[in-house]
């Protein structure tokens, strides 16, 4: 006798509601993706803004910093109040401080504009995944996880192409007003189709550990930056840090103690749980780094212009598209143990390739390295998400979908200050014999970044010229040096995964439904 099949629990127009979800996640991930084409432009000093090299990080990280340090009470805001109220809240704030990004004066209002967008996508983000969790059967939540993961990479296939596009023909403040009509598109979209959710029973708001997870990040990237421009003997900068590590300390004791923590620190007690955030945050330190340092690498030591250089990011995000909707079929097949550490290695080794690459490389070669990483990270972030996810409640969904973003972004962020600090104080080093003969003003700004040494450089003339090639003699120095922490960092993520994330369901064992406790030990469903 046949047994009927259980009934699919999930929303009749889930694929639907997919869609819009999409369409939101892809303003808060060609933001990030656009800027990066941007960078070189908003540090000229005639067509942008002149910003320092410290300054073009902060212009990424105060972004990031804000983004991570409220996703936990977004995600809780959402579980109370409503994901989809969260959700059309985020994207207004979202579009308006694109508009303030887009006519900033200066360097420094850039950076708090991007500080109050990261405000918008932090309510964005966990409300996506959280309504995916929500409006889907559990059967089906890896599939649609591969598809939300798949977006990212399509926000990073048009972003670069979009922004080149933008600075061919406008000014550096256009790509941020490329935000607008998608988040006009993404509020009009989730208010006719998207329903509303939320936890019955929601907890009290945590804001003192969100006050300290909000000041322990931010100590620990401006340490990290300090060090990169002033050396870590300084006390700003190793000050800085150890102050940032005691905060830190504490907001992890204050969890622990209260009952209705921002994040309960009681789930990386499950492996599962665990070995999937670190995998997530290792992975994304080693590519957002590399992503920071190869936008350089592209449009100075290459020579390339916004468009092409954008261009040359495609392949990573083709892979992504491609691969990551499949990664759930993977995962059925090989179990998220072997699909996630096979995925680390992959990217680990499009970063190692990194060491191979200087000024004369056929660019063929870069674009195969980007490949290869988007592969990679394509079978890591769906396994991993899903895991994460399914540790937890559905009413629990936006408190998973906030751990899992926190530590991407933070992660990300994290990368990003590190390998530009070792970019920064390495490629200092190297280019300080061919600058010696410079005033001493010039040799300063030739010092601080390899933007800074092309400028002194076109107002020197023809003598220029040496001082161009020993910049990009310096720079791609700086970056092999970066490339080996890169792939130090993604080969970590390999062996966490490899030791810790569940491996192969053996046949007739059921999938993890995620509708257990919060601290039930949900991934002992999955045998290791």
């Amino acid at each position: 006798m046949d047994v009927p099949a259980a009934e699919n629990t999930g929303h009749p127009r889930r694929w639907a509601i997919l869609g819009v979800l999409v369409i939101s996640l892809l303003v808060v991930v060609l933001d990030n993706t656009v800027l990066n084409v941007a960078l070189r432009t908003i540090a000229d000093p005639r067509e942008g803004l002149g910003a320092s090299q410290s300054q073009l990080e902060w212009a990424i990280n105060s972004y990031t910093l804000v983004f991570a340090g409220l996703l936990f009470t977004a995600g809780i805001l959402a579980d109370r109040f409503g994901r989809r109220l969260t959700l059309t809240v985020g994207l207004a704030l979202f579009g308006t401080a694109s508009l303030l990004s887009a006519y900033a004066q200066s360097a420094d209002q850039l950076i708090w504009a991007r500080a109050l967008m990261g405000l918008g996508a932090a309510a964005v983000m966990p409300a996506t995944l959280s309504i995916i969790a929500n409006v889907f059967d559990p059967r089906e939540r890896g599939r649609a996880i591969g598809v939300w993961a798949g977006a990212v990479g399509l926000g990073v296939a048009i972003g670069p192409i979009v922004g080149g596009l933008l600075l061919e023909h406008f000014w550096w403040g256009s790509v941020f007003l490329i935000n607008v009509p998608i988040v006009i598109a993404g509020v009009v979209l989730v208010l006719t189709l998207v329903p509303e959710s939320r936890d019955p029973k929601p907890g009290r708001i945590d804001l003192v550990g969100v006050l300290l997870s909000i000041v322990g990040l931010t100590l620990l990237t401006y340490g990290v930056i300090e060090g990169g421009e002033n050396g870590f003997g300084q006390a700003e900068s190793w000050g800085t840090l150890v102050v940032s590590v005691a905060v830190l300390a504490g907001f992890i004791l204050y969890e622990r103690s209260i009952d209705h923590p921002s994040l309960d620190v009681k789930l990386f007690a499950i492996p599962q749980f665990s070995a999937s955030v670190a995998a997530i945050g290792l992975v994304f330190f080693a590519a957002m780094g590399a992503m920071f340092f190869s936008a350089f690498y592209l449009q100075l030591v290459r020579g390339y212009g916004p468009l092409a250089s954008g261009a040359l990011f495609v392949p990573f995000a083709v892979a992504q598209m491609i691969f990551a909707p499949r990664s759930a079929a993977m995962v059925r097949r090989f179990g998220a143990k072997l699909v996630s550490t096979v995925g680390l290695l992959l990217v680990a080794a499009g970063l190692a390739g990194w060491l191979l690459i200087d000024a004369t490389t056929p660019i063929w070669a870069v674009g195969a390295l980007f490949f290869l990483m988007g592969v990679g990270m394509a079978n890591v972030m769906p396994p991993a998400t899903e895991s994460i996810m399914s540790v937890l409640p559905r009413e629990k969904a936006g408190v998973g979908s906030a751990v899992s973003n926190t530590i991407r972004q933070v992660g990300g962020a994290l990368g990003v200050a590190t390998l530009g600090a070792v970019i920064s104080s390495t490629y200092r080093d190297e280019v300080a014999s061919a600058t010696a003969g410079l005033p001493d003003a010039a040799r300063g700004v030739a010092q601080e970044s390899i933007s800074g040494a092309y400028g002194v450089a076109e107002r020197a003339g023809p003598a220029g010229q040496a001082l161009i090639g020993s910049a990009n003699d310096a720079f791609v120095t700086a970056m092999h040096y970066a490339t080996i922490g890169s792939t130090i960092f993604a080969l970590l993520g390999a062996l966490v995964a490899a030791i810790w994330l569940p491996g192969r369901r053996p046949a007739g064992t059921p999938a993890p439904t995620g509708t257990g406790p919060a601290d039930a030990p949900t991934a002992e469903l999955i045998e290791a």
